[in-house]
């Protein structure tokens, strides 16, 4: 079982939105219209001026077109996007992002193989086991930067702050899968930080070496996870809605002082994502929700020094 066979396809927004964040803004090419009945010879000054007018007068319209798009950010729907599956494949004219690109999908698709053949009908299990290895490339990111920190190469406050933001949502994720009894099996804990020991010492060593390489790896995690979630909440929403929401989730999501909760939330205005917790249901859409920030917000990570 390959990511994309399994994985349940992204909203269209969020989907834009990452293929948006992967490329630096480049002003677009210049428009012209096209010249309809070409004569031997050259045109008069007057006529190349008209043509030029109108050309500057579309490229006008479009930019402002694109920044009317970019400042109004959609609300995101579950609905499924065509193409989202082609997300995933390196598409960066370099050979060594395409390597990494590569390396990252191959990884995360022989750990997606590898749970799916584990956890089969086991939902609480692996969702357990998959929060605990979310957390880790945060923990890894933030002890990098506190290094380089300390050994003054870099000082970036922003990025360890945003981090540990993520970190602690995915905190409460892992409570949330712990109060479900995901972690009622010695076997499921073990596996779990077993994977979670040797993965946080590759992800120092990945982000040490390569920072987009590292958080490429990152949003493919966040990016199974929210798709995982995803086809959860298809399969099982009907019973989902007539269970009740754990304590957990009830004090995380529906507390005054959410705790850094809109440090992560990049994609939206600040504090306009203020979730509902009526049920089991609910618990799992705001999850759902929360790895898609984070696939958004790992996307858009640029090298946080040199």
């Amino acid at each position: 079982m390959t990511l994309a066979a399994s994985a349940s396809r992204l909203p269209a927004a969020l989907s834009a939105e990452l293929t948006a964040a992967r490329s630096h803004p480049r002003r677009p090419p210049p428009v012209f219209l096209p010249l309809h009945g070409h004569r031997a010879r050259a045109p008069r000054l007057g006529t190349w001026r008209r043509f030029r007018a109108e050309a500057m007068k579309a490229q006008r319209e479009k930019e402002q077109t694109e920044v009317a798009v970019e400042e109004s950010f959609p609300v995101r729907e579950a609905a499924p996007l065509d193409g989202a599956d082609d997300q995933m494949d390196p598409t960066d004219e370099s050979w060594v992002v395409k390597l990494e690109q590569s390396v990252n999908i191959f990884l995360t698709e022989s750990v997606v193989t590898i749970l799916g053949t584990l956890y089969r009908d086991r939902n609480y299990a692996r969702f357990f086991v998959l929060e605990t290895i979310a957390r880790v490339p945060y923990f890894a990111f933030i002890s990098v930067l506190h290094l380089y920190e300390t050994f003054g190469w870099s000082r970036r406050a922003d990025y360890i702050k945003v981090h540990f933001a993520e970190s602690m949502n995915e905190f409460h994720h892992l409570l949330i899968m712990e109060e479900l009894g995901g972690n009622s099996l010695l076997v499921d804990r073990f596996l779990a930080r077993f994977m979670a020991f040797f993965y946080y010492f590759m992800t120092v060593g990945m982000y040490m070496l390569s920072p987009r390489m590292a958080y490429h790896f990152s949003e493919c995690v966040e990016r199974h996870a929210y798709s995982t979630y995803d086809k959860f909440l298809k399969l099982h929403g009907e019973e989902l809605k007539g269970l009740p929401a754990p304590e957990a989730a009830i004090s995380y999501y529906l507390n005054e002082d959410l705790y850094l909760f809109d440090e992560f939330q990049t994609a939206r205005a600040p504090c306009s994502r203020r979730p509902k917790i009526d049920n089991l249901y609910d618990v799992f859409v705001n999850i759902r929700d929360d790895e898609a920030e984070h696939c958004i917000l790992d996307c858009a990570q640029e090298v946080p020094y040199k």
